[in-house]
């Protein structure tokens, strides 16, 4: 392997030491500013501090009351809207009803399931006097039916 020689005139030979106990690098000195105090002002507010609210002893899992908005109808629109969700009701559960007693692939299990949860929701809704959301969940029901009905 060659190596390359540099010319003498490049690098200039160290000038020797007079003293022999010389140290070549100085002494460098560090300076840092002091930390800050404790009781600097801070420019942000301090957090609140919250006690934890201690949870009751006997407690029983409920859902909390939950408030539904539901648009207002008028009689005739009510009427014909528990109407329409009773028919498509009736149709997805006599949909769900063909597929008892029968081998169900996933895909057939999986609508059975839905249609069932949709059938479900809608009966709730019904209770809760929202026969907009119940009309809507039970024509979802009656879809999924009639899909899983055609499957078969």
């Amino acid at each position: 392997m060659l190596r390359p020689s540099l010319p003498s005139t490049i690098l200039p030979s160290p000038a020797p030491l007079t003293d022999a106990s010389a140290d070549p690098v100085p002494d460098l000195k560090l300076e840092l500013p002091p930390p800050p105090s404790a009781l600097t002002a801070r420019s942000e507010p301090a957090r609140p501090r919250v006690a934890p609210v201690a949870a009751p002893e006997n407690t029983v899992s409920r859902k909390p009351e939950v408030h539904v908005i539901a648009p207002q109808l008028t009689p005739a629109e009510t009427t014909s809207a528990r109407q329409q969700m009773l028919a498509s009701l009736n149709v997805a559960e006599k949909n769900l009803a063909r597929s008892q007693g029968k081998r169900l692939n996933t895909t057939q299990a999986d609508l059975a399931a839905k249609v069932k949860g949709f059938i479900g929701d809608a009966r709730t809704a019904e209770h809760d006097g929202d026969w907009t959301r119940a009309r809507s969940l039970a024509t979802k029901a009656q879809v999924l039916s009639e899909e899983l009905a055609a499957s078969l």
